[in-house]
């Protein structure tokens, strides 16, 4: 009886963890339309403020809720939205004002009195590859109240995430809301700066995020070191080199002193997932070399982070301890990733003469096919 409910739940494991391959496979198949925050760079000069935000247009005109949203195909609005996407400036500026009139009564600003926001200027970069996000440029200016010392955002519901950066001052604020949030009191003059653990605790989120659900690439790579061995020991290995690797790289990246462009860094990545996945199907054991190549990939990974992080910019005054907590997110997401993968097939395969047949093999294929598809794709297509 107890053989027998084993060999039920190591089958039933095996099938959940293949077909939540063959899941991702349709999911990498279809556009992606990854949702990033708006980031607002605002200033204070002459009793005006002016905010600059760079936010992907398309997707509020076609008034899709950013909230939670993970990826636009997914919102009802997703035919309108990939509409938006080729229209050049001089089609889409219209609709953008349109909205903008009634958004900015959402968006509210005080500083002693209610601040009127008005559209200054609207920039939207040419059409090009339809498939990745424009990152167009919203230009408001309102008029400060004389006297004025601190001012408050409320960042509207339904707007997803932005990163609100303060600029023209020393000790700058910088803070990261959801729709529906509100800023502290941020002075004029500067002098609000985050503290090292409020940089960490608001970056951690981020980096975690970029790994579940949003990094596709990075869990199956993370999935190709799991499917080399059943044993804990070669997965320790590989894991601490791909971390160091990546560690180095992000840091690096972050700083600003290592700078590779991501038509060449996409590529790479997609093509360590094949090598680790090839690898697993002619060997189950760990190679002296593997953790050699996992460091080099590692490395790539690493760039791939510090272009994300890059998005979301760095508190100047807590850029160590919010690149602590970016990476700090991100190895939880890893380490998510493995553990479910363990308790998925792991508990059931150990010492199971068929686990590499039935699944390591099997999944190891998927794996490799998926990121043969995107090497092509982020080369060719």
């Amino acid at each position: 009886m107890g053989k027998t409910f084993l060999r039920l739940g190591y089958r039933l494991a095996s099938a959940l963890m293949l077909s939540s391959l063959a899941m991702i496979t349709v999911v990498s198949a279809v556009r992606a339309h990854e949702v990033t925050p708006t980031i607002a760079d605002f200033r204070v000069e002459d009793g005006q403020v002016a905010f600059d935000l760079r936010l992907n247009i398309e997707a509020f005109v076609a008034g899709i809720d950013l909230d939670g949203m993970e990826d636009t195909n997914n919102a009802a609005q997703s035919v309108d939205y990939d509409s938006l996407r080729g229209l050049n400036q001089a089609e889409l500026e219209p609709m953008v004002r349109q909205f903008a009139e009634e958004w900015l009564e959402t968006l509210r600003v005080s500083a002693s009195g209610t601040v009127q926001l008005t559209v200054a200027d609207v920039v939207i970069p040419q059409v090009g590859d339809v498939e990745v996000p424009r990152a167009s440029y919203l230009m408001l200016n309102g008029n400060i109240p004389a006297g004025a010392r601190s001012l408050t955002l409320h960042w509207p519901k339904g707007s997803g995430g932005v990163v609100l950066r303060q600029n023209g001052v020393d000790d700058p604020y910088t803070g990261y809301l959801q729709g529906g949030e509100t800023t502290p009191p941020i002075p004029l003059g500067g002098g609000i700066v985050m503290t090292p653990a409020e940089a960490f605790t608001d970056y951690l989120p981020v980096g975690f995020d970029h790994i579940i659900p949003k990094g596709l690439d990075h869990i199956l790579f993370v999935l190709g070191l799991f499917f080399l061995s059943t044993r804990l020991r070669p997965l320790l290995w590989q894991v601490s080199a791909f971390t160091v690797a990546h560690t180095i790289t992000l840091g690096l990246g972050a700083l600003g002193w290592v700078q590779v462009p991501a038509g060449i860094v996409e590529p790479l990545i997609a093509a360590s997932i094949v090598y680790v996945a090839v690898e697993n199907i002619f060997t189950n054991h760990l190679t002296r070399w593997r953790p050699l190549v996992i460091f080099g990939f590692g490395l790539l990974h690493g760039l791939g982070f510090a272009a994300v992080l890059g998005e979301f910019g760095l508190p100047r005054d807590q850029f160590v301890a919010a690149l602590i907590g970016f990476n700090v997110g991100v190895e939880l997401g890893q380490l998510t990733v493995i553990a479910l993968a363990f308790l998925t097939v792991g508990i059931w395969a150990r010492g199971h003469s068929k686990y590499r047949g039935r699944v390591a093999i099997p999944a190891s294929i998927t794996i490799a096919v998926i990121g043969a598809y995107w090497f092509v794709e982020r080369v060719f297509l």
